[in-house]
């Protein structure tokens, strides 16, 4: 990853002010100075897991957690068009968010948008 990507797709996605907690990489770091946005990170590589700080506990486990979940259920479907990306993260969100529990709130959920008033 670089700070030139980073710039480009997260960014437009940052609030001013936000805290970014990151691993060690050094792209976060030079992409948060130019930015002037806080940045906090974890050196994972080093053993460590967790940072006290003024702000109280700083860590990206929950990141991590969820892109194993997301990596893991994509790869049932052996590869996934790029094009097709937001409709599979959306379904995803859905079901991690607890919104769908059955085979039936899957469908009310994906025809939903067809039936509701515009």
């Amino acid at each position: 990853m670089s700070a030139l990507q980073l710039e480009r797709h997260l960014l437009p996605m940052l609030d001013p002010q936000v805290l970014l907690v990151t691993d060690a990489n050094a792209a976060y770091r030079a992409f948060s100075r130019r930015h002037g946005i806080a940045h906090q990170y974890v050196n994972l590589r080093a053993g460590e897991r967790v940072r006290r700080s003024s702000e109280g506990a700083i860590h990206v486990q929950n990141v991590n957690a969820y892109h194993r979940r997301l990596r893991d259920w994509l790869a049932r479907f052996h590869g996934v068009a790029s094009r097709y990306l937001t409709n599979y993260l959306g379904w995803r969100r859905a079901l991690d968010g607890g919104r769908v529990t059955s085979a039936e709130g899957l469908l009310r959920l994906a025809i939903k948008p067809i039936h509701s008033k515009r």
